[in-house]
């Protein structure tokens, strides 16, 4: 089988593009390059795609004795996934890159290029499990090792997807043995620290960029009833959830904190209140993908009809048991309803729910819009 390796410069990939070598594939390295700005990325082991991580990638293959490139992936970057983050942001709604880099780049633009320079799948470092069914059909699982699980981030993979991907470290127990095993063959990122929080904002103030992109539109913070208690800089900087550096100007009533409960960008207003209603009993979403065979052809449920799930709505959440279904309205939309068990705590649109039937991926969907537990009388 022909593998193009996506090598980050990172341990994990590092590592599986190592095993696919050894499984017998046929294995070319790739890394790729997501600015012409290197200093708008992260450098170090604060960030990835760097200059810095591209030359750690280069090293690796060199060890493995595969050829390597650099692909220039940094317009369809910054169009799928910066200035996504941005619109998102400027709708009020939370948007996590690493998803959208998964779906539109790393399973969608990458696999188009590798699959038109004729390979057969796309390997990547990521945690997770391809398993097939008794009628062929591929599906999406959990990892073994359920603290390194990122079936979550890669929830976004649709069907097609899945039959050209290929995770070789999805039946590693730990990280730990990943870096032994990194270590062994004597790469040189076996020690390297885990990238975290976005890349391509390099000082890591997502406050202030957002205002630079964005731009600040005073407004008014107001509570569930929408009496004005407090003033803001703008919209973009708060989040669902959030507590400190609100400065509202009028104290709660029972003298209580007051959260963000949801932020309202065309008015310029953000909305808050008691921790309590932060509980969402409902979540939907018309933008939706099933990462396999969709809850009908896996005989959970008739078209239209509840079937029992798991919902996690956060990379390292705990999932919680939920019942799901597709509704379509008047106009032919159709959107994904999930509603869990418990309350779910602090969801706000522009979040990704990724639903689960035990360990495998059955789909997920971009939360457009929440139902609150606690009514707004409360």
């Amino acid at each position: 089988m022909r593998v193009l390796a996506a090598m980050s410069g990172g341990v994990d990939s590092a590592v599986a593009a190592a095993r696919a070598v050894e499984a017998g594939h046929d294995v070319v390295g790739v890394h790729l390059a997501l600015s012409r700005m290197p200093g708008t990325l992260r450098t170090g082991s604060r960030g990835c795609c760097t200059i810095e991580d591209s030359m750690d990638a280069q090293r690796a293959a060199n060890m493995l004795g595969i050829p390597y490139y650099v692909w220039d992936f940094s317009e369809r970057f910054k169009a799928d996934v910066v200035d996504d983050f941005i619109s998102e942001y400027a709708a009020g709604r939370t948007p996590n890159p690493c998803m959208r880099c998964n779906e539109r780049i790393k399973f969608a633009a990458l696999l188009e290029k590798a699959l038109a320079l004729g390979f057969d799948a796309v390997a990547t470092g990521h945690y997770a499990k391809i398993t097939t069914d008794a009628s062929g059909r591929r599906e999406l699982h959990r990892a073994s090792a359920e603290a390194k699980d990122q079936s979550y981030v890669l929830g976004v993979l649709t069907t097609e997807q899945l039959a050209h991907a290929y995770f070789p470290l999805g039946d590693t127990p730990s990280k730990a043995l990943v870096r032994e095993e990194a270590a062994r063959r004597g790469l040189s990122v076996a020690q390297k620290p885990d990238s975290y929080d976005i890349c391509f904002i390099s000082d890591g103030d997502t406050k202030g960029w957002l205002a630079e992109k964005v731009g600040t539109a005073p407004g008014d913070i107001v509570d569930r009833s929408g009496a004005v208690v407090g003033v803001h800089e703008g919209a973009h900087a708060y989040t669902v959830g959030q507590r400190r550096g609100l400065h509202l100007g009028t104290p709660a009533p029972d003298g209580r904190p007051r959260f963000v409960l949801e932020v309202r960008p065309k008015e310029r207003t953000v909305v808050v209140g008691p921790k309590e209603a932060l509980a969402v009993a409902e979540i939907a979403g018309s933008r939706f993908s099933w990462a396999g065979a969709d809850p009908v052809e896996s005989g959970l449920a008739a078209a239209g009809d509840e079937f029992a799930c798991e919902v996690q709505i956060r990379a390292h959440a705990d999932p919680v048991p939920a019942v799901a279904f597709v509704k379509t309205d008047a106009s032919g939309t159709a959107e994904l309803v999930v509603r869990p068990d418990r309350p779910l705590d602090g969801v706000a649109p522009g979040q990704t729910a990724v639903v689960y039937v035990g360990t495998r991926v059955l789909g997920q969907c971009t939360i457009d819009r929440t139902v609150s537990a606690v009514p707004v009388e409360a």
